[in-house]
């Protein structure tokens, strides 16, 4: 995540879409309900996300307007301050355009193609596999397939090893059954297992001043 995105960022050509990048890697929003934002959804006052719709668009060139996955997909996010940047970044190099789209009553979208339509999940899938493509043309050591799908994943794998409850992940991303976001945690290894112990004893030192705990409660051996 860390090297695609310095890449991105350092790239004359792909820079231009660092900041969407930089937001599908840390909230985990599904590319088509990035894609179906529009300048309503986004609170910058508060830093929430509203995710209530998702932009589509169908063989024949017809866009529409469908709602979230689930019931459990709409939802409002908080953001961080570096999303928030990012955000604001994308609003202040936003076109002016004479006539903004408008599909099915929803106007205001963030990204648009050479004919001002916006940009859907196939507009992004093509970026990120010509990205991808550029980046492994320079470096010898290669980079996986990485899609927008992949960023949803790294975030909802980053919350999980960092220690987030599972059901305030659950609700970021969307899911409506609590079994897929657990499925994250099973991902987990010795590495993941050793840093949260590490932390667990570290806790204990730093609580068993005037407690009855003992301090050697995590020693192995």
């Amino acid at each position: 995540m860390r090297q695609f995105l310095k890449f991105i960022h350092d790239d004359v050509i792909y820079c231009k879409y660092y900041e969407a990048v930089y937001i599908l890697f840390h909230t985990g929003m599904r590319i088509s309900e990035f894609c179906g934002l529009t300048l309503g959804n986004i609170d910058l006052q508060r830093n929430i996300v509203t995710i209530d719709h998702q932009l589509m668009r169908v063989s024949d060139a017809t866009y529409y307007i469908e709602k979230t996955k689930t019931s459990a997909g709409t939802r409002r996010i908080p953001i961080t301050e570096d999303v928030a940047e990012c955000f604001k970044a994308i609003l202040e190099d936003r076109p002016k355009l004479a006539k903004e789209p408008v599909v099915d009553g929803y106007s205001g979208f963030l990204y648009f193609d050479k004919q001002n339509k916006p940009l859907v999940a196939m507009h992004w899938e093509h970026r990120f596999k010509r990205m991808v493509e550029k980046y492994n043309r320079i470096y010898r050591i290669q980079l996986p397939q990485i899609t927008p799908h992949v960023c949803r994943h790294t975030y909802c794998s980053n919350m999980a090893k960092s220690g987030m409850n599972p059901k305030t992940l659950q609700y970021l991303m969307g899911h409506s059954d609590i079994s897929v976001t657990m499925n994250t945690y099973t991902h987990l290894g010795l590495d993941d297992a050793t840093q949260e112990l590490r932390e667990m004893e570290q806790k204990v030192k730093d609580d068993v001043q005037g407690e009855n705990v003992a301090p050697h409660m995590f020693r192995v051996g």
